[in-house]
C-alpha cells in the first residue's frame, strides 16, 4: 500500500477517531461534575446514535452533490468548528447542558457523512489485491485507538481535567482536517445530472442493496449481528460479570480488554495473511459466522471468569476476520461511485438497529436474565450463519446482477 493518499486517509482517520473518543471521555467528566446525574450521561450514546442515523439517511443527497474528498475534509473542518464552540461553552457557560448536548448531536450528524465517505475511499486509493490488507490495517488502527483511547482519556481527565481534554481533541481534529485536505481522489467526481425526486435519491442506497443479491445477503447478516452484538455493551456485560460470573468489577474491564485485543489480533491476522484470506473469502465468512455464534453460546452458558476472558478474546478475533471479509465482499462487488450511498444506508441501518436493540435487550436482561440474553444473541448469530450457508452461491460472485 504505497499510495500517499491512503496514508493521508488512515492518519487523518486515526486522529479523528482518537479525538472522538477523547472528547466523549472529557464530556462524561464535565457533565457528571455539573449534574451528578446518570440521566445526562445516557444522552451521549443516544445522541451519537440518533445523529449518525439521521445523517446516514440524508447522506445520498450529499454524495450526489459533492466529491468524497470534499465531504471528508468539509465534515472534519465543520466538526472542528463545532468543537471550538463546545470548548468555549464548557469554559464560559458550563451550566448550559442542553447546548452541550445539541453540539454533541451536531458532531455525530457531521460524522455520519464522514464515516461512509472514508470507507468508500479505500478501493479508490489502493489496488484491488490490497483491499483485504487495507481493511485489516484500518481495523487494527481503529481498535487500537478504541482500546487505548478510553484509558488515555481517563488519565488525561485526571491530570488536566475534562475541559482541557476538549482542547486536546481540537488539536487532533485540526491535524485530521489537514490530512483529509491533502489526500487526492484518483476518480473524477460525476455529479448527478438528472434532477429526480429527492425521495428517489434518498432511497438509492437501500435500493442498490436490495437489488444486488450479495449485498442483500450481507446486509441481512449485518442486521442480525447489529441486534446480537448489543450483548457486548458495557451495561449488559457488567451485569453478566456480577450476576453470572460472580466476579468483581475489575473483571468487567479485563473481559472488555480481552475482546478489544481479540479485535486487534484479528485485524493483524488479516494484514499478515491477506493473500490467504483473499483466496478463501467465502469459507472464512461462513465459518466465522458459525464461530461467533458458537462462542456466544459458550460464553452465555459459562460461569467461570477465566474461561469468559478467553472466549471474549476468541470472539473478538473471529468477529474481526468476519467483518474484514464482509467489507471486502462489498467493496469488490460494487462500483466505486455506488459505495458511498451503500455505506450511508448501512450506517443508518446499524445505528437505528443497535440503538433500539440496546433498549430492548436492556429490558430483556431484567425480565429473562442476562444469561438468557447472551443465549438469544447466540441464536440470532446462528441464524445469520445458516442464512449465509443457504445463500452461499452469491459469495462466488454469481447472480450479482439478479433483480428481485
Amino acid at each position: 500500500m504505497k499510495s500517499k493518499s491512503f496514508r493521508f486517509l488512515w492518519i487523518g482517520q486515526a486522529f479523528a477517531d482518537l479525538g472522538d473518543v477523547l472528547y466523549i471521555v472529557g464530556l462524561i467528566s464535565i457533565l457528571y461534575l455539573e449534574t451528578h446525574s446518570v440521566f445526562y450521561l445516557t444522552f451521549l450514546p443516544f445522541l451519537n446514535t440518533t445523529g449518525r442515523f439521521i445523517s446516514g439517511l440524508l447522506s445520498p443527497l450529499m454524495f450526489d452533490r459533492f466529491p468524497l474528498k470534499q465531504l471528508l475534509a468539509g465534515s472534519q473542518l465543520l466538526k472542528t468548528g463545532v468543537l471550538v464552540i463546545l470548548g468555549l461553552v464548557t469554559v464560559f457557560s458550563g451550566s448550559q447542558l442542553w447546548i452541550i448536548l445539541m453540539l454533541v448531536f451536531l458532531i455525530a450528524f457531521l460524522d455520519g457523512w464522514a464515516a461512509p465517505s472514508s470507507t468508500s475511499m479505500i478501493p479508490r486509493l489502493v489496488e484491488e489485491h490490497e483491499i483485504v490488507t487495507a481493511n485489516s490495517f484500518l481495523s487494527v488502527v481503529r481498535q487500537t485507538l478504541q482500546l487505548g483511547g478510553w484509558a488515555a482519556g481517563g488519565i488525561l481527565v485526571v491530570i488536566i481535567g475534562g475541559k482541557m481534554v476538549i482542547w486536546v481533541t481540537l488539536c487532533l481534529y485540526i491535524v485530521s482536517t489537514g490530512m483529509m485536505v491533502l489526500l487526492k481522489d484518483p476518480f473524477p467526481f460525476q455529479p448527478r445530472e438528472e434532477k429526480g425526486d429527492t425521495w428517489d435519491a434518498l432511497k438509492e442506497g437501500w435500493k442498490l442493496i436490495w437489488q444486488n443479491p450479495l449485498l442483500r445477503m450481507i446486509h441481512v447478516m449485518i442486521f442480525f449481528e447489529a441486534i446480537a452484538n448489543v450483548v457486548w455493551i458495557a451495561a449488559i456485560l457488567y451485569v453478566f460479570v456480577t450476576e453470572v460470573l460472580h466476579a468483581t468489577e475489575s473483571w468487567w474491564g479485563y473481559i472488555n480488554t480481552s475482546f478489544f485485543l481479540g479485535l486487534i489480533i484479528g485485524g493483524m491476522i488479516g494484514t499478515r495473511f491477506s493473500s490467504w484470506m483473499e483466496a478463501h473469502l467465502k469459507k472464512i465468512l461462513i465459518l466465522s459466522s458459525g464461530g461467533v455464534s458458537l462462542i456466544t453460546f459458550i460464553f452465555g452458558f459459562n460461569s467461570m471468569a477465566l474461561i469468559a476472558l478467553l472466549f471474549a478474546g476468541f470472539h473478538g478475533i473471529i468477529d474481526q476476520m468476519k467483518a474484514i471479509v464482509m467489507e471486502t465482499h462489498i467493496q469488490k462487488s460494487t462500483a466505486v461511485n455506488e459505495l458511498p450511498k451503500i455505506y450511508g444506508a448501512q450506517h443508518s441501518l446499524v445505528s437505528i438497529t443497535f440503538g433500539l436493540s440496546s433498549l430492548i435487550f436492556g429490558v430483556l436482561a431484567e425480565q429473562i436474565g442476562v444469561r438468557n440474553v447472551f443465549l438469544l444473541a447466540g441464536f440470532l448469530l446462528g441464524g445469520s450463519a445458516v442464512y449465509a450457508m443457504l445463500k452461499h452461491r452469491y459469495l462466488n460472485g454469481e447472480a450479482y446482477s439478479e433483480r428481485s
